[in-house]
């Protein structure tokens, strides 16, 4: 299997500015982010994601995520849910303060009690919730939960930073990501694997771990994945 970046939690938060719980979602993700959990999570930028951000769409397709949202409009996570995949939690900031009865805060509840009570009640929920995913077992492939734990080491950073790599390719007349595929050519040429009637379909093989394929289409896919393979060969300078 590949070296892909071992699991972590990203964690993706409301931009809204028209209500405080925005600001309290923000301000809850960055101490986990900073304080809590450095170690086990990584930040996903909303509005680079709805922007395209392939990066971050494919580190929310693959890992679990969790998303802050500061009210019922929960504009994180649909936003993830319909350009990527179901969050694997989510948390509502008004929610968070209804059941823990907290007081009433301002805009500008940088000096208020209440305020900094929101956001702290906040983070130690999302810490929870990072505990309990990587508690269970997560299925690169499937987007999904595995039904045994798995014990993986944990690296933080930032997803656009350190998420699994993604290449574009031309296929059936359109532009295709194919995730990790930029690793998968790398360990191709270290292996020495640069001919043969077996590798299409090894490089298809692999190419299947990381991304679904329409069976349908997957002859053309290899086709196209194999011109690019050649090509990537030849900016290493050799075995065209």
């Amino acid at each position: 299997m590949l070296e892909l970046p071992q699991k972590k939690v990203g964690i993706i938060s409301c931009s809204g500015e028209d209500m405080p719980e925005g600001t309290v979602s923000r301000l809850a993700a960055l101490r986990v982010l900073e304080e809590l959990r450095p170690g086990e999570t990584v930040t996903i930028c909303l509005p680079l994601f709805l922007a395209g951000g392939e990066g971050d769409r494919a580190f929310a397709k693959f890992y679990p995520t969790i998303a802050i949202d500061g009210c019922e409009k929960r504009c994180s996570f649909r936003g993830t849910e319909q350009y990527s995949n179901k969050p694997a939690a989510g948390i509502v900031v008004t929610d968070v303060i209804a059941s823990q009865e907290a007081g009433d805060f301002k805009r500008s509840f940088a000096s208020n009690a209440a305020g900094k009570q929101a956001v702290e009640m906040t983070a130690e929920l999302i810490a929870q919730k990072v505990d309990e995913l990587l508690g269970k077992a997560w299925n690169r492939r499937e987007g999904s939960f595995a039904e045994e734990p798995a014990n993986e080491e944990k690296v933080a950073t930032c997803s656009c930073g350190s998420g699994i790599p993604v290449q574009s390719i031309s296929f059936n007349g359109a532009e295709v990501t194919v995730v990790a595929l930029p690793l998968i050519f790398d360990n191709f040429y270290q292996a020495g694997k640069f001919a043969g009637d077996d590798l299409p379909q090894e490089l298809m093989e692999m190419v299947k771990v990381y991304n679904p394929v329409d069976s349908v289409q997957e002859t053309a896919l290899q086709s196209a994945i194999m011109e690019a393979y050649r090509e990537y060969r030849q900016r290493q300078g050799g075995h065209a």
